[in-house]
């Protein structure tokens, strides 16, 4: 009798265990309870059932494979925590491409966990000892002396181990099937916002919903040899190249202005130099870039720039520095060698990081300086401060052949997160009243650090005769813990935001100036894929085929990111909302839609997607 209520037991905690572990997963970052259809609960359930199934055929011992599904969506579930603090985003299929970079830089963050978070990690370590409990009596399974039972014969634990394997991955294959996702299930499967798909559909649903999105499938209609002909068609090999000014290109880490989030005061101006060059500078182009990532992911920002590919065209997520440049690839840099120019490239940082050592001398770049060449430069904290980097900048320019014109890209390290320690080094001057955020203080002053550096190198070229053009710009905004004081004095929370106030989270200020005249712009708006094209046109240089096509294509669609999309027309929103857009406009004004509204901009869309996917993928 005692054998068989424990065999009851046994099968009940079998069956109850992979549904305590799921919840406790979701638990760490949400309510799965109230975010999660109770379908969908049903569904994310399933997989959770059917993991145990394949442990327990594979292991032949219950206590082994609910311990190791435990362990591991307690580990997970943590990291995805962290990652979810820090960048405002879960884990994505595609950050296992970046594990050597996070671990570069995990030691900056600052690791604590709020009560949700306390208590699902304390579930957690609860179903262990509950599940050592009722194995107690056979811990020697442990050790491997397991005497009885079928489940000794692996002749019969791999067919079951296979059979379960087997199940899972039809799961799998359901959630990668379009009809059952969208019509069955109702699933949420906006992949640019990977963090709503987390806690609308559950995380480990979520992640494996993306795993198909890691191969980028051609475009519909894609054939090689009308890329070929198209860029063919729009090269001009007898333009003439006229002047060839320096160009230097500072992507600033973490760089932007949170006052586009909100109103807010500071006992000073935290960039006073860019704001007077924002108010109608001499020789200044200046206005907003549209980027496709916040908190993180720097090397995309810098891939649409370099490139002119846009994020819209890959999946959500995606790293294309580690996942698909393995070759050489056109880039700025590529095009100004081919027109005289020195390439260099410099990062005061690891030369591993987002594997930039291999992608720039792919991308073109002649010369790359990174850690190693800082040695003995000034810190602010940990990081090597922008007026150091800055100087190095001009090092390599005064180390130049005189008039031989030098492209110099830079991505800077000062302002990288976290903004919460204290340090010898560093104490911040900006204070933002009624609010006594450590975290926004210190980014604010970080950000007043990074100005007065811009200040003094644009300061320097104004003293040199060879003509030179700076780009400067962000990578990103910071994580939303920075600027979630900036909301609260809005009255808002994240949680809040309506679409377009999120979308704000994801532009930056840009600046383009030049020791020589130039027409001067204030307050243009364009995405990081199309800044590369404007720099060239400002700089009165040729223009590649594919920069040519791009240069038309931000007239209809000046902004286009991962996350949004504007047209000259007047949309505003999601890239792929734009063609309901158009019916419903018609729609409201009581008008037939022609059956081609909207084409023009679709078609050059689908072109340069077209494009983009030849350049990457398919050019060798």
């Amino acid at each position: 009798m005692k054998e068989r209520i424990r065999a009851y037991g046994r099968a009940g905690l079998a069956v109850l265990i992979p549904a305590a572990i799921f919840y406790l997963f979701e638990g760490y970052t949400h309510n799965p309870f109230a975010d999660i259809r109770w379908d969908l609960q049903v569904f994310n359930l399933l997989f959770f059932e059917l993991s145990a199934l394949f442990l327990y055929c594979l292991f032949g011992r219950l206590h082994v494979a609910l311990m190791t599904e435990t362990i591991f969506f307690m580990l997970y579930g943590l990291a995805n925590y962290f990652v979810l603090s820090f960048r405002s985003q879960p884990i994505l299929p595609w950050d296992f491409f970046s594990i050597g970079t996070a671990a570069e830089v995990a030691g900056d963050f600052k690791y604590t966990l709020n009560t949700r978070a306390w208590m699902s990690l304390a579930g957690f370590f609860l179903l262990l000892a509950v599940e050592l409990l009722f194995c107690r009596n056979r811990l020697k399974d442990l050790l491997g002396k397991y005497r009885g039972g079928p489940w000794k014969s692996w002749a019969i634990r791999l067919p079951a181990a296979a059979g379960a394997l087997a199940m899972l991955l039809l799961f799998v294959n359901l959630l990668h099937d379009e009809v059952f996702v969208e019509q069955k299930l109702r699933m949420y499967d906006k992949l640019f916002t990977p963090t709503a798909m987390s806690e609308m559909d559950g995380t480990a649903v979520a992640f494996l919903l993306e795993l198909q999105y890691i191969a980028v499938e051609k475009p519909e209609g894609y054939r090689r040899e009308e890329a070929q002909e198209l860029l063919e068609t729009l090269e001009d090999p007898a333009e003439d190249i006229g002047s060839r000014p320096n160009i230097i290109v500072i992507m600033d880490e973490a760089f932007s202005d949170p006052a586009v989030l909100g109103e807010f005061e500071t006992n000073t101006d935290y960039m006073p130099f860019l704001h007077g060059l924002q108010a109608g500078g001499e020789n200044t182009v200046t206005g907003t870039l549209d980027v496709s990532v916040k908190g993180g992911n720097t090397a995309n920002t810098e891939f649409e720039f370099l490139t002119g590919s846009s994020m819209a065209f890959l999946p959500e997520g995606s790293i294309p520095y580690q996942q698909y440049i393995d070759a050489k690839l056109p880039s700025l840099a590529s095009h100004l060698a081919s027109l005289g120019y020195v390439t260099e490239a410099a990062h005061p940082y690891l030369a591993a990081g987002w594997d930039r050592n291999q992608v720039y001398p792919l991308m073109g770049f002649s010369r790359a300086d990174f850690i190693e060449s800082f040695a003995g430069a000034k810190k602010i904290r940990r990081y090597v401060s922008d007026a150091a980097a800055f100087d190095h900048i001009i090092e390599r320019y005064e180390a130049k052949e005189e008039n031989s014109p030098l492209f110099f890209f830079e991505v800077t390290m000062q302002n990288h997160s976290g903004y919460t320690e204290e340090f010898d080094n560093f104490t911040p001057d900006v204070r933002v009243e009624g609010n006594d955020s450590l975290a926004l203080r210190q980014y604010l002053s970080l950000i007043r650090q990074s100005d007065a550096a811009l200040s003094d190198l644009i300061g320097y070229f104004e003293e040199q005769t060879e003509p030179t053009i700076i780009v400067f710009f962000g990578d990103h905004q910071p994580a939303d813990s920075v600027v979630e004081p900036i909301w609260r004095m809005q009255g808002k929370t994240g949680g809040d935001l309506t679409r377009d106030e999120e979308a704000l989270r994801y532009q930056v200020p840009f600046l383009i100036w030049a020791n020589y005249d130039i027409e001067e712009s204030c307050g243009e708006e364009l995405s990081a894929n199309y800044l590369g094209a404007r720099v060239l046109e400002i700089a009165g240089l040729p223009m590649p085929a594919y920069q040519k096509y791009l240069a038309g294509c931000s007239e209809a669609v000046p902004v286009l990111t991962s996350r949004e999309m504007k047209t000259a027309d007047g949309y505003a929103g999601d890239p792929d909302g734009y063609e309901d857009w158009i019916r419903e406009a018609g729609e409201a004004a009581g008008e037939d839609i022609p059956a081609d509204a909207g084409d023009g901009v679709i078609n050059m869309l689908e072109t340069y997607r077209k494009l983009q996917y030849y350049l990457l993928f398919d050019r060798q």
